[in-house]
């Protein structure tokens, strides 16, 4: 499709993600407390909406309990400043096999799989704006690690989340996630004017060079908006290109540790940054209330 560049533009800021970062930087934010303070920093700082994942408040590790999605969110909603809340649905799909010799019986431990109604179950109780919905299967970084998102899981999860009223945020981590994405629409499992994310750089899905962005880019639908980010010191390289591209921007802990070489960085700073950038190229960074309306969002409270 031809390129227009985006002249209004939103922000996401993913405040913490479920990576093994919670030790590498410590502004990484574990408890809800400090997710929550992190996300309303990012607000303050221009995002329009935060996309939260929870970790265990004592180790950092990636956990889904509903009381922590709960307690973030609450804190969220009753900040003096507004934000649309993004919680990721993505946990629960991790599967990790034995050696590569013995891959049966999977690894218990570090294997985490949970059913569509219970992964879904904070976004029931929360009632965010939108919700992540992972479209696809794919190796994930790790040698014996697979994200596991059937097509029945993702019918089964987008379904709810529609009936929900919370709008899926399609994370589509190559070409082919796009291509089941718009099964879904036409199946009417979520609606024609769907949100997507592209992630660029995420290993082993698809990589960050322009060639295969603009790709991506070129299987989204007119009709759908969508953000782009990528992972590490290409972070702000792609808040630029997804504007030029006629898309929007997502910074954040969970893809990026760094402001600059050697200079560990918050959300806020790297919400600063990406404001920056948009409007230095003649964007105009849009907030949350802009942001409900053009995706026909509802705000709620948690049940």
């Amino acid at each position: 499709m031809p390129l227009a560049m985006n002249r209004e533009v939103f922000i996401t800021c993913a405040v913490t993600g479920s990576g093994s970062s919670q030790d590498r930087s410590p502004h990484v934010p574990r408890s809800p407390k400090q997710i929550a303070d992190s996300a309303i920093d990012a607000a303050k700082a221009g995002a329009a909406i935060v996309h939260c994942h929870v970790r265990d408040p004592e180790t950092g590790k990636p956990r889904r309990d509903v009381h922590l999605y709960r307690e973030v969110t609450e804190r969220i909603r009753a900040a003096d400043v507004d934000v649309v809340l993004n919680l990721t649905a993505g946990m629960g799909g991790d599967m990790v096999f034995g050696s590569p010799e013995n891959p049966l019986p999977l690894n218990e431990k570090a294997t985490d799989m949970g059913g569509a109604t219970n992964r879904v179950e904070h976004v029931r109780q929360c009632l965010p704006e939108i919700c992540t919905l992972d479209c696809g299967t794919m190796n994930f970084a790790e040698a014996d690690y697979v994200m596991t998102n059937t097509p029945g899981m993702l019918r089964a999860m987008g379904g709810m989340m529609t009936a929900l009223g919370v709008k899926p945020e399609i994370e589509a981590f190559d070409t082919g996630h796009l291509w089941f994405a718009k099964q879904l629409v036409e199946e009417k499992v979520l609606d024609p004017d769907a949100l997507v994310q592209l992630c660029m750089g995420v290993p082993w899905g698809a990589p960050d060079d322009l060639n295969t962005f603009m790709a991506m880019v070129n299987n989204v639908p007119s009709s759908w908006t969508w953000s782009a980010f990528s992972i590490g010191r290409n972070q702000m390289a792609y808040a630029a290109a997804a504007v030029l591209a006629g898309g929007n921007v997502r910074v954040g802990l969970e893809d990026n540790l760094w402001l600059d070489k050697g200079v560990l960085a918050t959300n806020a700073q790297l919400v600063d940054r990406a404001v920056s950038i948009v409007s230095n190229m003649g964007a105009r960074v849009i907030g949350p209330e802009e942001v409900r309306k053009k995706l026909n969002l509802t705000k709620r409270v948690p049940l």
